[in-house]
């Protein structure tokens, strides 16, 4: 009976890690901002710990019922999602910007490292402004959660893939270091990157009417 309780627990944590693996491991803002501080070395630890933790609370929000109460709340996402975009737009003439002048995308020139303060506030902002985050971990992950029969155990294994993946995307960046030791993939990066931004805008306001 106890090796069955444990199967079962074990494929409970599996079934979250999975779910929040498979929203998580996307292209997105939150993920392009990671991977471009990875790329530069720039206070990596800081930026994961934010996503990770972030997400941790986004997920043991939904798996407490937040997710419900946003339902009873019509105007709080629309507003989200139009500062979001507003951010978001923002955020795509800065890499727009940095694509347009390779001089200022190596990775190594001095009095160009990003603040800590600065590189927090703008993960910060990228994940909590995004209200697809909102409708994958609160919503989703803790729907889903509640009707397992171990809901915090499921929310432990989508927890555990978000920390997983951050890391993995964060750390793992600098094998990428030798491709991006040119200027110009800088800007082919920053260009996607300032794609990728205006596309989820556009998509946060459109979806808005």
């Amino acid at each position: 009976m106890t090796s069955l309780r444990h199967m079962h627990t074990w494929t409970t944590i599996l079934a979250g890690f999975g779910l929040g693996l498979s929203l998580i491991v996307a292209i997105g803002a939150q993920n392009a901002f990671v991977l471009r501080q990875g790329l530069r070395g720039e206070h990596v630890f800081a930026v994961v710990a934010v996503c990770a933790v972030s997400d941790a609370l986004l997920i043991t929000a939904g798996v407490a019922g937040v997710g419900a109460a946003l339902d009873r709340v019509p105007g709080l996402l629309p507003f989200i999602r139009i500062a979001g975009a507003l951010f978001l737009f923002g955020y795509a003439a800065v890499a727009a910007r940095r694509a347009w002048r390779p001089e200022v995308l190596q990775p190594d020139a001095p009095n160009k490292a990003t603040r800590l303060a600065t590189a927090i506030a703008t993960c910060l902002a990228l994940t909590w402004l995004n209200p697809h985050v909102y409708l994958d971990t609160v919503v989703l992950v803790g729907s889903v959660a509640q009707g397992s029969a171990q809901p915090w155990v499921f929310a432990g294994g989508a927890v555990a893939a978000s920390l997983v993946w951050f890391v993995a995307l964060g750390y793992g960046a600098r094998f990428l270091r030798p491709f991006f030791a040119r200027p110009s993939s800088w800007r082919i990066l920053d260009t996607a990157i300032a794609v990728i931004m205006v596309t989820i805008g556009v998509s946060l306001l459109v979806g808005n009417n």
